[in-house]
This record gives structure tokens, C-alpha cells and sequence, in this order.
């Protein structure tokens, strides 16, 4: 069966598909539906069945690979969806930037007589994208035979902003009941200038808590993992020396539940423990600052690499260093 003959829009409800389409639109993305859809579901089963037959062959069994391979199509969705949205609030960040400006010209060009449509196409100018290839989309239709009050809420729908669906509400509002729109346009732009003033002072007093959870989750759990790997394995390595030299087993000290025993946890498990548990601090971590710093946990993916790499690599060089140390004693994972 050839893939390009499956339909894949129609392997998913139609409400899925709706909301696949919004998302498409409120990211920007000039790509269909269907293709989307493509990419995520047949990605999606690749890498199922890689998952699945890699964890086969380690002999875990099967029914643990058949939920390893779910599981690991599961994060290949939930990064696609990330992505996405990562996309979308970086797009709406954009426009909301450019927002004050564009209205402000507009509002100059109501004074001059404008109409409220003409006046926003002719502030639409090019660096003022991506909003401006809206306005003038929206122009577009209004041009034939749309009503001017639906148009800007379609407007307002291509965004996830409250600021402009704020303005676009007020405009609408003015538009039915009449009142000095040149004003009011001007007074919105004023007011968003102030909101993203106060936003930005409000990140400089945050900043000293994102350095603390920065340092947190790059610097101090990475080097905790690492020294206590190595304790671990320096206690292990003890062990086997006792164990050695007491075949039998060691003397209990009069009480049955005081006997000395190993620990059950092996250096390589920790190791590997301490890797995972580092991606999630690290993760949390770049993901929290970027909350705190911006408002938006959106924005922080774009910091997550960074972070999950640079804390591996403190844990690895702190791992190694400490290892070093205690070289007469074991040797590291």
C-alpha cells in the first residue's frame, strides 16, 4: 500500500483535525493539515517500533518493549505539540511587540480621515510582520464584501493574545456605538507601552531567582550526583573487599536485624538514575526560569537544550574529577 494514498486526516476525529488546523494557524506554519498529520503518525510509528525491537533485544521482554515503544511515541508527540506551541507563543511575542507602533500609526491616519480599515492596511508595513500580511489578508476580505467587525475578529483569532483581542474588542465596541476611534486607538497603544514597560521591570526585580534556579539545577544537583556516584562507588568497591575477605558472611552484633549488609543499590544504576534525574531537574529548571523571567513556560524550550546539556556535562566533569580522587580506592561507571 502506498502511503501517499492513505488519507490521514481521516484516521483522526474530526475534532482532532479542527484543532490541529488551529494550531497550524496560530503558529504560522504554511503547511496542510494532512501532512502534519503525516509526519506525526508515521513518525510516530517508526519510532514505536525502533523503541520496541531496541528494548527486545536487550531482553527485557516483550511487554515491556511494547510500552517502551508507546511511551517513546508518546514524547514524539508531546514534542511535536511543544514545538508547536513554542511556534505559537514566539509568533504572537512578535506581534505584540510591533502592536503599539501599528496602531499608533494607525491613529495618526484617522485623524487625517481615514477609514478604519484603510487606515490599518496603510500602517502595515513590512517590518511590521507578521501582523502586517494579516491586516492586509484582512483587508483583503473586507474588500470583498466582508463586514468590517467580523474581519477584525478573525484578526484577533489568528493570535493567542489577549492584547489584541483586547484592542480588537474595543474597536468593535466603538464601532457600534460610536466614539472617537482615533483616541481610543491611540490611548490602547499608550496603555500596551506601559504594560510592556512594567513587564520588563518586573523581569529585572525576578532576575536574582532565575540566576538561583539556574545555578540550582545547572551547578548544585548535577555536582551533588556526581560526588554521590562516587561515594557510592567507593562504598561498593569497600564492600566487595569485606566480602571477600568474609566468605561466610559478616558477624552480627548480638542483634539479628544489626547485621551489616551491601547496599542494594549498584554504582551503575545510580549512574544511570543521576542521568535521568538530571535531565528532569535540568528541564524543570529551564522551564521555571523562563516562567518566572517572562510569564510564559512556552519560551523556556527554546533554553532547554542548553540546559539539559550543560548540566550532563557538569555532572560528567564532576563525576570524573571526583573519581580521580578516590582512583586508589575505585575507579568510576
Amino acid at each position: 500500500m502506498n502511503v501517499k494514498n492513505i488519507s490521514f486526516e481521516r484516521l483522526v476525529s474530526r475534532r482532532m483535525a479542527l484543532f490541529v488546523s488551529n494550531e497550524l494557524d496560530l503558529s504560522g506554519l504554511k503547511t496542510s493539515v494532512e501532512k502534519f498529520l503525516r509526519i506525526a503518525i508515521i513518525g510516530a510509528i517508526i519510532i514505536l517500533i525502533v523503541a520496541a525491537l531496541a528494548v527486545y533485544a536487550m531482553k527485557l521482554g516483550a511487554l515491556i518493549a511494547f510500552f517502551a515503544g508507546v511511551a517513546s511515541a508518546a514524547v514524539y508527540l508531546v514534542i511535536l505539540y511543544m514545538i508547536m506551541e513554542y511556534m505559537i507563543d514566539k509568533r504572537k511575542t512578535r506581534m505584540e511587540l510591533v502592536l503599539p507602533d501599528l496602531l499608533q500609526i494607525a491613529s495618526a491616519n484617522l485623524r487625517s480621515g481615514i477609514a478604519l480599515d484603510r487606515a490599518l492596511l496603510l500602517a502595515a508595513r513590512p517590518e511590521y510582520e507578521p501582523l502586517s500580511s494579516d491586516i492586509k489578508v484582512m483587508s483583503r476580505g473586507i474588500f470583498g464584501g466582508e463586514n468590517l467587525e467580523d474581519a477584525l475578529k478573525k484578526l484577533a483569532g489568528r493570535y493567542r493574545s489577549f492584547q489584541l483581542t483586547h484592542a480588537v474588542r474595543m474597536m468593535v465596541e466603538a464601532l457600534r456605538y460610536g466614539g472617537a476611534m482615533a483616541d481610543l486607538i491611540e490611548q490602547i497603544s499608550k496603555d500596551m507601552r506601559n504594560q510592556q514597560l512594567v513587564q520588563k521591570e518586573v523581569a529585572g526585580q525576578l532576575f536574582m531567582y532565575s540566576i538561583f534556579i539556574a545555578f540550582a539545577g545547572l551547578i548544585a544537583a548535577p555536582v551533588l550526583y556526581g560526588l554521590t556516584s562516587q561515594m557510592i562507588i567507593v562504598t561498593d568497591t569497600v564492600w566487595k573487599g569485606i566480602l571477600a575477605s568474609n566468605p561466610g558472611g559478616l558477624p552480627t552484633t548480638g542483634l539479628s536485624f544489626l547485621r551489616p549488609s551491601p547496599p542494594k543499590i549498584g554504582p551503575v544504576v545510580y549512574h544511570d538514575f543521576s542521568l535521568a534525574a538530571i535531565i528532569i531537574i535540568t528541564g524543570f529548571a529551564a522551564l521555571i526560569m523562563s516562567a518566572i523571567s517572562s510569564g510564559s513556560v512556552v519560551k523556556g524550550l527554546k533554553y532547554l537544550p542548553v540546559f539539559i546539556v550543560v548540566g550532563l556535562v557538569v555532572f560528567l566533569v564532576m563525576h570524573y574529577a571526583i573519581g580521580t580522587l578516590f582512583s586508589s580506592i575505585g575507579t568510576g561507571v
